[in-house]
Formats: C-alpha cells, structure tokens, sequence
C-alpha cells in the first residue's frame, strides 16, 4: 500500500500553481484571480503576485555557432 497523499497543499504549493497558471483560484479568498501579464491579482480580495514562473530557468543559451 502506498503512503497517503496529504489532502491540503501548503501556501508556497499554491502560490506557485497560481503563478504557473496551473490554478485560477486565489489562495485567499477562493475567488478567480486574473492574469495580467505578469501580474495576477484576484478582484475580490485585492491579493497582488508579480512574477511568472513560466519554465524559468528551462532555457539553456549558448554562445557557439555551427559551421
């Protein structure tokens, strides 16, 4: 049998799923947040993230040329 799965995320869970898109739902209130940009703010409670973490990080940059 496996372990049991914790049933309630932790804030910084949320935040995080929140900022990648991956919930619409304010850790706050519950509400719908919207994303701005890179903005998301929830129009209920007023609750302000800035900053995406859209595969920050992910990119690998290189300054070689082929040929």
């Amino acid at each position: 049998m496996s372990p049991a799965t914790p049933l309630h995320r932790t804030l910084e869970q949320e935040l995080l799923a929140v900022l990648r898109g991956a919930s619409l739902e304010c850790p706050v209130c519950g509400e719908f947040v919207l994303h701005e940009g890179s903005l998301v703010r929830c129009p209920e409670c007023s609750m302000r993230l800035h900053g995406r973490v859209d595969g920050a990080g992910t990119g690998v940059q290189s300054g070689l040329q082929a040929g």
